[in-house]
Parts: C-alpha cells; structure tokens; sequence
C-alpha cells in the first residue's frame, strides 16, 4: 500500500520538480488563457473614434469636455479558485503506485501553486462524510503549503455515512459569494440527488469536474476468489472474480454510471479532467489545458452521446454498491 508523505514543503518541492516545471515548459507559461478573470477593469479614457461602440461613451466626461470621450478596459485577470474536496473513504482505494487520495493532493497542489504564483487566490471546502473544513482563499506559497498540510493531516475514514456530495455543493453556493473558478475534485461516487445542486453553482461560478479513478474500479481482474469490502459501511462480500459472468456485469454497471454522470455534467456544461491513479499527472494537466483553450475559440457546447467512456468514472462500485478488493 502506498504511504503518504506528510511533509508539505517535500510534496511540493517534489511536485515542482516532477510537475510544474514539465508544465512551464510544455505550456511555455500560456496560463493566462486557461484561468482567465470575471470582470474588467477601466483603463483610460479617450476620444471617440469612429467604430467605437457607443455604449463605452463615458457621458459624464463627455458633458464636461464638451467632445465625445470613450472608456478603455482591461481584463481583470484576477482569479479566485476553490476546490471542493471529497475525501470520503472511497478516495482510499488506489493502485500499488497511489492512492485516489494522494492523486487527488497532487492535482491541488499543481493547480494551486499555478494558480498563486500568478497571483490569484484559493480556497477550499473539505468533505468527508460531512463538510469538515472550510480553508478561506488566500494567495501566495504559504497557501499552498496550508492546503497541502491540511489535505494529509485529514484522517482516513474506516467507516462514514454514505458520500453526499449535495451537501459538499450546498456548503459551497452558500459560502462562495464572489464568482470563482470552482474545481470539484471526487469519484463522484454519491448517493443521487447532487446533480439538482449542480446547476445553480454553474449559473453561479464556472465549474469544472475533476474525477479520480482507478482502471480497477471500471474492470475486475480475474484472479479468483477475493473478498470485496464497502468502503464507507465495511460490508463485505465474497466473490470469485472467475466468473466471466459477473465481470461482465461489474463492468456494464459501471459503464451506466459513467453514462449517467456523463449526462449530468454535460447538461450543465461543465468541462471534465479525469485522473487515474496509472496516468501521468503532466499529461492530464496538458490535455485539460488544450481543450480549455480550444473550447474558449470555439465555445460550441457538446452533448452526450450514446457512447460510453470507460476511461472518466471511478467504478469501486458494481450493481452491488461500492466495494473494495481485497484478497483473502
């Protein structure tokens, strides 16, 4: 089982040798296009040229000038980014390489040190079982480090109540006043109902999902009998993973899962990175990164097809609900 390095200034340092620094020079430091402002700035008043749209006449300076005179904006760059953090004990399950859990710290910190390096603020809202923290948005490395060291200070669960990732949304159009780039960082393995609290934080914030994954949790392997454990209950189940007939069953309840919350956030129009446990951290940052570029020249809005995807949902849970593998 994989440990989790509990230093902050370490993780860090590892990740901005590993991470950002493959980004800086892949993205060759075009993060202004991907985390762009929500509002403008006046910049200089000016006279009134030919063309100019009519509606950024300033009025006022325009009486006292006794000339037409236009206002001048500028972008306000300035960005507030929260993440809603699940770390329900579903984020526990992972690979030899990592856990869910420790993907899920990386993915903060690489974002988080982006984005307050260039100056903007982040916050987070922690879940796990119920909304535990709230880490006001603040700027600057020292807030990294924060999250960072509260994100493996979080205890693990042995057992929870189901994972309702309505309340972890609630708790964030209730405390989020000012438009924010919001990350919703989960398996999005919940109990139904937190797709009807999505829509009014996307009319709200711009929303992105971020969802973790274990290629495990989407495919059993066949080795034989295993037992399966309920990561949040602790029930368990005895299985033989030889039987052809139940992997394929494992798999197509986890391919109408991935259907369904396919469905869910492309109704709301909310861009999606997926991370698995066996991926390349770089790679997934870069590829969210072009099509968020693409999408901003091209903003045509996409929609479900009948196609299903079995590389984006975390699957711990067949039609039996939410189980880990454990070998006898």
């Amino acid at each position: 089982m994989p440990q989790l390095v509990r230093n902050p200034e370490r993780i860090l340092q590892r990740l901005d040798w590993t991470v950002v620094r493959r980004l800086d020079g892949l993205l060759q430091g075009d993060y202004r296009t991907l985390f762009r402002g929500f509002g403008l700035d006046l910049a200089d008043l000016r006279e009134y040229q030919f063309s100019d749209d009519i509606r950024r006449i300033d009025w006022n300076v325009t009486a006292r000038m006794q000339t037409p005179y236009v206002r001048e904006y500028v972008e306000d760059r300035e960005v507030t980014a929260w993440f809603l953090l699940d770390l329900s004990p579903s984020v526990d399950f992972g690979t030899v390489q990592t856990l869910k859990r420790n993907l899920l710290i990386d993915f903060v910190a690489v974002l988080a040190r982006l984005l307050t390096r260039h100056g903007n603020r982040v916050g987070a809202i922690i879940y796990s079982g119920k909304v535990e923290r709230v880490i006001p948005a603040q700027g600057g490395k020292p807030q990294v480090l924060r999250l960072i060291s509260d994100l493996t200070g979080q205890p693990k669960l042995k057992n929870s109540p189901p994972t309702d990732l309505a309340a972890l949304l609630e708790a964030a159009l209730r405390m989020i006043r000012r438009r924010s780039l919001v990350f919703i960082v989960s398996d999005f393995i919940s109990a139904p109902g937190w797709e009807k609290v999505l829509g009014p934080l996307t009319r709200r914030h711009e929303v992105l999902a971020v969802r973790l994954y274990d290629p495990r949790e989407v495919e059993l392997p066949d080795i034989g009998p295993v037992i399966l454990e309920d990561a949040e209950t602790g029930e368990q189940l005895y299985i033989d993973t030889h039987d052809k007939r139940f992997r394929n069953r494992f798999v197509e309840a986890a391919q109408k899962r991935e259907y369904e919350l396919n469905v869910a956030l492309h109704r709301d129009g909310v861009d999606v990175v997926e991370l698995s446990t066996e991926g390349d951290l770089v790679q997934e940052v870069l590829r969210f990164a072009m099509s968020r570029k693409q999408r901003k020249k091209s903003p045509a809005s996409s929609t479900p097809s009948g196609r299903t995807n079995t590389r984006g949902l975390s699957s711990r849970r067949s039609e039996t609900d939410g189980w880990d593998r454990r070998t006898e």
